[in-house]
Formats: structure tokens, sequence, C-alpha cells
């Protein structure tokens, strides 16, 4: 199991039916196998995940209210990954529950200044 605190992510790719964007941050914390994290920017005016480690993929549900003022929420499960320069990657699988739709978002890790 992979630990998650404190890591702060960007959205490096994203499907045509999400919301989130390369400007949305999101910055995790974990204790165990539960793993939360807050996020926000772009079109997403604060977002929140929680969920927790199964097996070797992460399993979470997300709401978030949008700068429209529009709440929606989902389910997740990702898959994930160490790049090449040992930081990590996301490939989130989404389902929509507010509306219709599903798709695939890649969160990277951001760059940790030394």
């Amino acid at each position: 199991m992979i630990n998650l605190a404190g890591v702060t992510m960007f959205v490096s790719d994203t499907a045509a039916t999400g919301v989130v964007d390369k400007e949305t941050r999101l910055d995790f914390a974990q204790r165990g196998e539960r793993v939360w994290a807050r996020y926000a920017g772009g079109k997403v005016a604060r977002g929140w995940l929680i969920g927790r480690w199964i097996a070797d993929s992460l399993r979470f549900r997300y709401a978030q209210i949008e700068q429209s003022q529009t709440f929606n929420a989902g389910r997740s499960i990702c898959d994930v990954q160490q790049l090449p320069d040992g930081r990590l990657r996301l490939i989130e699988h989404f389902v929509w529950s507010t509306r219709t739709g599903s798709g695939i978002n890649v969160f990277d890790e951001l760059p940790r200044i030394a």
C-alpha cells in the first residue's frame, strides 16, 4: 500500500465528461488504509474525496461544488503507478452518481522542491 499522506497532485489528463482540469490541485492525507483529500481549482470551487485502499487499488467517493454553484458527486477506482522520476500517478476510473457519464482522469504528483 502506497502512502499518499502529504502528496499534492495535479490533473495531467481529463476525460471529456470530467470537470477537473490542469488548474485543479488535490491535497491528500492518509491514515492506515483510509485516504482523503481536498481539491479545488479550475471549474471546481471545492471538492472532497474519501476512500480506502482495497488490495492494490484506491477506491473513493467524491463530492464537489463547481464554480457554477452546481453540486456533483460520484465514485472512483484508481490504479496507482510510480513514474520513472519517483513521483506517483493515479489513473482514476470515475462514474458520476449525480449526472450521466463516466471516464478516466490522470493525476500526477507535483514535483517536490528540494
